[in-house]
């Protein structure tokens, strides 16, 4: 599936809830990042988000530190990487596509995380990265 198709199936609401894990998130907000400026991403992204959650019955499954968390680690890496197609970027940040346990143990606390705020609000990170960490080289 192409990034475009991909893109219109998750906005048409014609993919399949049990067939949309992690790392489908992941290749989504990479396609929504290579068609539209940062912002424009963002918003595509969450409300997208908020309408497949809502569409499950499931509202409560968004989870804003998370979606911006992520959604931002993606878009730098993007950055530092430029012009890799989406199986390329896979490959090189395969980090990101670990869900559990994930690299964002890296910048927050669990128990943040858990919290309510966490989940209505984007939490700025709350844990330290080591300063030899190969994702803030280049």
């Amino acid at each position: 599936m192409t990034d475009g198709e991909l893109i219109a199936q998750f906005d048409n609401g014609e993919l399949p809830a049990d067939s949309f894990h992690h790392s489908d998130h992941v290749r989504l907000a990479f396609a929504y990042l290579t068609r539209f400026s940062p912002i424009e991403a963002l918003n595509h992204f969450v409300e997208g988000l908020k309408r497949f959650a809502g569409r499950l019955g499931k509202s409560g499954l968004y989870h804003e530190t998370i979606t911006y968390a992520y959604f931002f680690l993606i878009r730098e890496r993007m950055a530092r990487m430029p012009d890799l197609g989406w199986q390329d970027f896979a490959r090189e940040n395969a980090d990101l596509l670990e869900w559990k346990p994930g690299i964002l143990g890296w910048y927050y606390r669990d128990a943040t995380l858990k919290s309510d705020l966490a989940r209505r609000v984007f939490v700025f990170p709350d844990r330290c990265i080591p300063r030899d960490s190969e994702h803030l080289r280049g």
